[in-house]
């Protein structure tokens, strides 16, 4: 499967000021299987270390900084070579790092005294093992972040390659061809059932298993609940998965903002606040604020006091919720399903990976409207709708623009409509969803 990161990874490789990267993300979302295959394809060689599989590997950073003496001791103990006079021909991998401080420190002096090397690492849950106390190389490594795959590494993965090419060569805004439209809306519905983890897309696209895929996303969700009691505090534990299996019943809710009373009777904030974060400094779930208005920076106009709550992947979601795939074939019930939730989880995902800050949200009360996102796209803020049905006549939106007329350049819908631009109004169908930031680009210049 090819991953849109690989090119970001390449640049790495290639950059005069290589630092030693650290891939962060959920696990299984890809991480090792990246690394691998960059060192296939653009190595020679690889040295593998995983320090969950081999505990004792830790040892060899304990009592010294010295990297040439900590890569002996690990080429003496795992049988790989690292050539001293070919550094650029390996690539060293330290894998769930997270498990090993000393060499999470160990990057600084790989950075100080050896940047010839090429070293990466991966860790899950990686933001949750910095935060406990250690000593952490700031300033002397290079992150990245992988996400679960988007609908498009989907398509290129289930053999579509004509369509991920139609998509990308749009370059204005009018209606998508009956011929492309009507395949992307049937594949989106198999997105949904997916979702973006690797494996699970590999079991549709090479099995073609719809169980499998089934049994992949209920295997990735009990390792998640195994990761809760692993790492916080014990007492923590319940909380983290309380509020793990609200998440489908706070989406359903026609005011999707989370409520602590839905996760456990009586449940209060101050009780339950560290459980949540701890679930979304792991990136399992991302909390999106309530803003008071499009001003820049959109931080500054968050009320913390309210905040929606999306899952990390909208196949994982499905699965939590205990959705069947029987749903696939029932025309756009997918699509509407528990008020719209596998939607919009869908759409933040796609958002999330095109722009730098976090979506909001807008809303106000008596009388009730709701933007369901907010994105800052370079210096403007845009409302974003998004409507799992054909019916897309969104009061919201207009209320939005009457009350900040002046700065609206945009109001953008995703629907199951086709592709148009309507004034000031830019409908984009769903399966375009990757496609935003090009898109308002392409709108922009047409108004």
């Amino acid at each position: 499967m090819e991953r849109s990161i690989m090119k970001d990874l390449v640049q790495w490789k290639n950059s005069r000021h290589r630092k030693p990267l650290i891939l962060k993300g959920v696990r299984q979302v890809g991480k090792t299987w990246l690394l691998k295959e960059l060192a296939s394809r653009y190595y020679e060689n690889i040295a593998y270390f995983n320090f969950d599989e081999h505990p004792e590997y830790k040892q060899f950073f304990e009592h010294t900084k010295d990297i040439d003496r900590i890569l002996q001791n690990l080429m003496m103990a795992s049988g790989q070579a690292i050539n001293p006079d070919k550094p650029e021909s390996v690539l060293i991998v330290f894998d769930e790092i997270q498990e090993c401080y000393n060499a999470l420190n160990t990057l600084k002096y790989f950075y100080e005294n050896k940047p010839h090397y090429h070293v990466a690492c991966a860790g899950s849950l990686l933001g949750i093992a910095l935060s406990k106390p250690a000593s952490f190389p700031v300033g002397k490594v290079d992150f990245m972040n992988v996400e679960p795959m988007t609908f498009t590494e989907f398509l290129s993965a289930n053999g579509d390659e004509n369509l991920v090419i139609y998509l990308n060569n749009i370059d204005r805004i009018e209606p998508i061809p009956d011929v492309f439209f009507n395949p992307l809306y049937e594949k989106l519905k198999m997105y949904f059932i997916t979702g973006g983890m690797p494996e699970a897309v590999r079991s549709w696209t090479e099995e073609r298993d719809v169980e499998l895929v089934q049994h992949v996303l209920y295997n990735i969700l009990e390792a998640y609940e195994r990761d809760f009691a692993k790492h916080p505090d014990p007492k923590d534990y319940p909380k983290i998965s309380l509020i793990w299996k609200s998440i489908p019943s706070q989406l359903a809710k026609e005011n999707k903002k989370f409520i602590y009373r839905v996760v456990k009777e009586g449940a209060r904030a101050r009780e339950y606040e560290a459980a949540l974060q701890w679930l979304c400094d792991a990136n399992l779930a991302y909390k999106i604020y309530r803003s008071s208005a499009p001003g820049l920076p959109i931080s500054a106009y968050d009320d913390l006091s309210a905040f929606k709550l999306y899952l990390v992947d909208v196949g994982l979601l499905r699965r939590l919720s205990l959705l069947d795939p029987s749903a696939f074939a029932e025309g756009s019930r997918l699509f509407t399903e528990f008020k719209g939730a596998l939607t919009e989880n869908y759409v933040f995902q796609a958002l999330r990976n095109q722009f730098e800050a976090l979506p909001r949200y807008w809303a106000m009360n008596n009388p009730k409207y709701e933007v369901v996102f907010l994105i800052q796209r370079r210096n403007d803020i845009f409302p974003v709708e998004v409507k799992a049905e054909s019916n897309v006549r969104s009061r919201s939106l207009a209320k939005f623009k009457e009350k900040y007329n002046d700065r609206v350049k945009l109001r953008i819908r995703f629907s199951l409509n086709n592709l148009r631009l309507d004034g000031d109004l830019l409908n984009i169908p769903l399966f375009m969803a990757d496609y935003t930031d090009k898109l308002i680009g392409i709108a922009l210049k047409e108004q």
